[in-house]
């Protein structure tokens, strides 16, 4: 798994145990490498990643090469954004946003 300022990329292959058998809520940031707007929202991402280590976890998943998952969560736009607690579900936002209505989104979910 390759970890970038603090987000981990995930895949098809290990979202189950990354994501879903996470302890942490997990914030998953469904995405593409072609996706200016998923350009615009990595640094933000890095800087709550770092900020809220050991209260939140951020993966990435590039849906280009990954779509079993994105198929499996209705993933339609990128950037779409998924909060998981206990392995579900909890909370989805399409589009970037800034790092303050970000995290306030973030403890509507309760992850943070």
């Amino acid at each position: 798994m390759v970890v970038t300022d603090g987000v981990a990329e995930v895949t098809d292959a290990d979202f189950e145990g990354e994501v879903l058998g996470a302890e942490l809520p997990v914030l998953v940031e469904f995405g593409a490498q072609w996706c200016g707007p998923c350009r615009q929202l990595a640094p933000v991402l890095g800087e709550i990643a770092r900020e809220e280590a050991g209260r939140l976890k951020i993966v990435q998943m590039d849906v280009d090469h990954n779509p079993r998952t994105a198929i499996a969560y209705g993933i339609l736009s990128v950037p779409s954004l998924v909060v998981f607690k206990g392995g579900e579900p909890v909370k989805s936002m399409v589009g970037a946003r800034p790092k303050r209505k970000l995290l306030a989104e973030l403890a509507e979910a309760e992850a943070l």
